[in-house]
């Protein structure tokens, strides 16, 4: 039997738990669906793309979520990518679709530089976050000297979640270039972005200075 969108989202409305909304709710998500029990109903449904399309259309933001996980990634073009950055308003989905979308799709360079400097703090966020799956994985001819002057400037007086991407970027430079590492450790200790942040035991702040120190040695090692 087909999978109809009037029957999915039924599903998802089903699966509604008003305490987890309410978490969800403190980090701007409109939903209280259960993410593994999303994910089982994709990978029952599969990929389908008419179908993605039309939920995504539906505006809603579980079903947006499940449209993420069974599109096809490479079929969209850059226009379509940019338009639906543009129309996500939970952090969640804008998170899978950079994370399961964008960085998988062949427009993601073409994308980068499109929202690097958008006014826009969450789309410039995932411009940020597609430097940084660069500066991870394909580092040619990336400027790092270029970004750590703009993060300098920048970052501290940055809105959520664009510090955030900038901050994530300042740490895997120095992560992953030793001999930027002093200069990318200094800036951390200048600006002191995210310093008195709460970390649960166990887990490495994200205070750049600490993240830095943490992760090099696991990689340098």
């Amino acid at each position: 039997m087909s999978e109809t969108v009037p029957a999915l989202l039924a599903e998802l409305a089903a699966l509604e738990d008003p305490r987890m909304r309410e978490v969800n709710e403190r980090h701007g998500d409109d939903h209280g669906v259960n993410l593994g029990k999303l994910r089982a109903i994709a990978k029952r449904v599969k990929t389908d793309q008419e179908l993605a399309v039309e939920l995504w259309a539906t505006d809603e933001t579980p079903a947006q979520l499940l449209a993420l996980l069974i599109c096809r990634p490479k079929v969209f073009t850059g226009d379509e990518l940019d338009r639906m950055l543009r129309e996500a308003r939970a952090p969640k989905v804008r998170d899978w679709l950079v994370n399961y979308v964008v960085k998988k799709s062949p427009r993601a360079e073409q994308l980068r530089l499109l929202w690097l400097d958008d006014p826009d703090a969450a789309v410039a966020s995932a411009g940020w976050e597609l430097t940084t799956e660069r500066i991870l994985k394909s580092p040619e001819g990336i400027d790092l000297d270029g970004f750590l002057d703009t993060i300098e400037s920048h970052m501290k007086s940055a809105d959520d979640p664009l510090q955030w991407s900038m901050n994530r970027t300042l740490a895997e430079i120095g992560i992953r270039n030793p001999e930027l590492r002093p200069r990318a450790i200094g800036i951390g200790e200048r600006l002191e972005v995210l310093k008195d942040y709460p970390t649960a035991p166990g887990c490495i702040s994200p205070y750049a200075p600490i993240w830095i120190t943490e992760m090099s040695k696991r990689v340098d090692g």
